[in-house]
């Protein structure tokens, strides 16, 4: 507590103790001591040096082990450099952009998982209908219409697609992506994966017969499952694609395995002349 003039009180007398001595108000206050005469410490005894004293440790910082890692940006993925004519292209070894094509049943995605998972080189791969699915609430399936909100969250998919490319591939991540892509559509059409990925982006087209996309087809469940009418719908407009230039591979009597294979000789010869699109 304090006094009428404001001024503190002095500390309390503690028992067992004598009193405090030298204690004022003006002792409290801030500012410089006031300066006074430096203890002089007494002499050795005699016979007995002083000790020196002990060096004093530097402090050391432990290494930060988990830094900040800084990142190449992702830039447009150029067109993949030529190979010389003595060499040929291996696609199993180079870092590549690959857009697999196809309709629904065609086994873009096991194909494209499969070969991800058998290159020697770093490898990721982006399923354009997995990343449409991000969106929980409010996700606007195709399947029930499209209209100008799947419209809108398949171009918001893409481009998030695009971007996750660009990042792989500027730090050394092949990555190869999947849709199905219309040739008669400009809205799912080739001209926005070109525009958010590059023109290095390398499209081939999965397209087996009817019979074999309605089997797989039959076997999927979920909104992943069409109706027979709609999957021969989109087959038939994937046809389209015939004598536009793009590769194509007929996977109707292959197995994952074996469709990874052709999809690397495809990609050899993409490579050394890559495709107009």
């Amino acid at each position: 507590m304090q006094d009428a003039v404001g001024s503190p009180l002095p500390p309390p007398h503690q028992p067992g103790q004598g009193p405090t001595t030298g204690w004022s108000p003006a002792g409290q206050q801030s500012g410089p001591p006031h300066p006074g005469p430096a203890p002089v410490p007494p002499p050795p005894a005699p016979g007995f040096a002083p000790t020196p004293p002990l060096p004093q440790a530097v402090p050391r910082h432990a290494p930060d082990t988990t830094g900040h890692i800084q990142l190449p940006p992702g830039g447009p993925v150029p067109m993949p450099s030529t190979p010389p004519a003595q060499a040929a292209a291996d696609p199993t070894s180079t870092t590549l952009a690959v857009l697999l094509i196809g309709p629904a049943g065609a086994g873009k995605t096991s194909v494209a998982k499969y070969w991800a998972d058998h290159r020697r080189v770093p490898t990721a791969h982006i399923s354009l209908d997995d990343v449409r699915e991000w969106v929980r609430s409010g996700f606007a399936d195709p399947q029930s219409g499209w209209n100008d909100h799947s419209e809108a969250q398949y171009r918001l998919a893409r481009r998030t697609c695009g971007f996750a490319a660009r990042n792989f591939l500027a730090n050394g991540i092949s990555c190869i992506l999947d849709d199905a892509v219309f040739p008669d559509r400009p809205v799912v059409g080739l001209g926005g994966w070109k525009r958010h990925v590059g023109p290095g982006l390398l499209p081939v087209v999965l397209l087996p017969g009817l019979e074999i996309v309605l089997e797989r087809n039959a076997e999927r469940s979920g909104n992943r499952r069409l109706t027979d009418e709609e999957v021969a719908r989109i087959h038939g407009r994937m046809a389209g694609w015939y004598g536009s230039g793009l590769p194509i591979i007929d996977n109707s009597h292959m197995d994952v395995p074996q469709t990874a294979q052709v999809l690397n000789d495809v990609l050899a010869r993409s490579i050394a002349s890559p495709p107009n699109w």
